[in-house]
C-alpha cells in the first residue's frame, strides 16, 4: 500500500512539475470551458470559489460511494483504477476553471483557496480522527486504523495542494 501511495505522491509532483504542458492539453474552445465563461455567476470569485468546493465535495463522496459499492465485486484492484480515473477527474475539472477564469490574479488565487479548502477540512477531520482513535474492545489493535488515516491525511493535503497550484495561479502568457 505505501509503494502504491509513493507511485501517486510521484504522480502528482509530475502532473504539478509539468502542469503548464498538462494545462495547455485542454484547449480554450471546449465546451465546458465557455460555459463557465458564458456563466455571469462564474466571474464573481466567490461563486466560482463555492462551486469548486462543491465540485471537489461531489467527487470526493461520489468516489467514496463507488469505492464503497466496489467492495461488493470481487474483481481485484478495480478500486484502483476507480481511485485513478478520480484524480484524472479531479484535474481536468481543476483545469477547467483555471482556463475558464478571466478575472484578477488576486481573485484567482481566492478561488483556488476557497475551493481547495474542502480538502483542509477532510485533513482537519482526519487529524481529529487520528489523535482521537480508540480500540472498540478491549484488545483491539489500532494500529490499520491509524495507517489508514496516516494515508488518508497525506492524500487529502496532497490534493490541496495540488488543487490550489492548478486552480489558483495565473497562467503565463505564451
Amino acid at each position: 500500500m505505501a509503494l502504491i501511495l509513493l507511485i501517486g505522491l510521484l504522480g502528482v509532483g509530475l502532473v504539478l512539475f509539468f502542469q503548464r504542458p498538462i494545462i495547455d492539453m485542454l484547449s480554450e474552445d471546449h465546451t465546458l470551458v465557455h460555459k463557465l465563461k458564458d456563466s455571469t455567476w462564474f466571474q464573481n470569485h466567490w461563486l466560482s470559489g463555492i462551486f469548486l468546493f462543491l465540485m471537489n465535495g461531489f467527487l470526493f463522496f461520489s468516489t467514496g460511494l463507488v469505492l464503497y459499492l466496489s467492495m461488493y465485486l470481487f474483481i481485484p484492484y478495480v478500486h484502483l483504477l476507480v481511485m485513478f480515473c478520480a484524480v484524472i477527474a479531479s484535474i481536468f475539472l481543476w483545469i477547467l476553471i483555471h482556463k475558464a477564469w478571466q478575472g484578477t490574479k488576486r481573485n484567482r488565487l481566492k478561488i483556488g483557496m476557497i475551493g481547495s479548502s474542502f480538502y483542509i477540512f477532510l485533513t482537519c477531520i482526519f487529524i481529529y480522527w487520528l489523535m482521537t482513535l480508540k480500540p472498540s474492545y478491549p484488545g483491539e489493535d489500532t494500529f490499520m486504523g491509524a495507517i489508514g488515516l496516516v494515508f488518508a491525511i497525506i492524500v487529502t493535503a496532497i490534493a490541496f495542494i495540488t488543487c490550489f497550484v492548478i486552480t489558483g495561479f495565473q497562467r503565463e502568457s505564451s
